[in-house]
């Protein structure tokens, strides 16, 4: 059934893959934009881990064991890898903060993602929180439909999304991002933004990609309903990635082009 699951998102991962995007970062200000609208997606691909995490490990006291083992150790092992990896300056740090400093370090602008995380840190919830900023309907969709996955409270569901969305799409989706970067920049101040991109691809194709893929096995078992679940959220799961990265495109290519007076 796996098979059937994903031969299914095959398409669409690979229009993913191949987005005419990649090749419009071709100025500071493109590459500004980019990271202002794809650090929504670093910041709540912590939120889908932590989903799972809470539906999957032993988080409640007293403590006891929960689950498949395996299923436990990946997702623990995940956590440990986004949460406390290392910096390119040796230093723990999270990706989502790996992130930011990068963005820092090329001159893009953190005001919006910090004032998002400062309001959510304050008990506000994040659709507040993203009411309080202007970000752009892409974004909000994408976050939206993160949201409603991890409301589901359906591990298969919250695995899909994490799986298929992310860690399965992510080596070959972030190799062909870098690449074009490359390309364009290749003496801009982005050793940052290599380092967190080239540790996702390190961690997702070696070793996160292929244990989640094994996780989404053990969920779903020969539960036909949930294997038919899994492929609608994963499609859904791209289908917002390819808006994401549309909104991107679109206002780069506004930015080209200049109003007619």
């Amino acid at each position: 059934m796996l098979h059937q699951v994903l031969q299914k998102i095959g398409p669409l991962q690979q229009e993913i893959i191949n987005h005419p995007l990649y090749s419009h970062i071709q100025r500071p200000a493109d590459l500004h934009r980019f990271m202002e609208h794809h650090v929504f997606a670093v910041w709540d691909f912590m939120s889908l881990l932590k989903a799972l995490q809470i539906e999957l490990t032993g988080t409640t006291l007293p403590w006891i064991p929960v689950g498949d083992p395996e299923i436990r150790y990946l997702i623990n092992e995940i956590v440990l890898a986004e949460e406390t990896d290392l910096d390119i300056n040796g230093k723990r740090r999270s990706h989502f903060e790996m992130y930011l400093n990068a963005m820092s370090d090329a001159g893009a602008s953190t005001k919006d993602i910090k004032d998002f995380v400062l309001n959510i840190s304050q008990g506000k919830p994040w659709y507040q929180a993203a009411m309080n900023i202007d970000l752009p309907a892409s974004v909000r969709s994408f976050l939206r439909f993160t949201f409603s996955v991890i409301d589901s409270n359906e591990p298969h569901k919250i695995a899909a999304a994490f799986t298929f969305g992310r860690e399965d799409l992510i080596p070959q989706m972030f190799t062909s991002l870098i690449r074009s970067i490359q390309q364009q920049f290749p003496e801009e101040n982005l050793t940052g933004f290599h380092h967190y991109f080239q540790r996702h691809i390190e961690l997702d194709d070696d070793t996160h990609g292929p244990l989640a893929l094994k996780m989404i096995h053990e969920l779903c078992g020969t539960d036909t309903q949930k294997w038919e679940e899994v492929t609608e959220t994963a499609v859904q799961a791209l289908e917002l990635r390819m808006q994401l990265w549309n909104g991107v495109l679109k206002e780069i290519q506004q930015a080209e082009t200049p109003e007619l007076i």
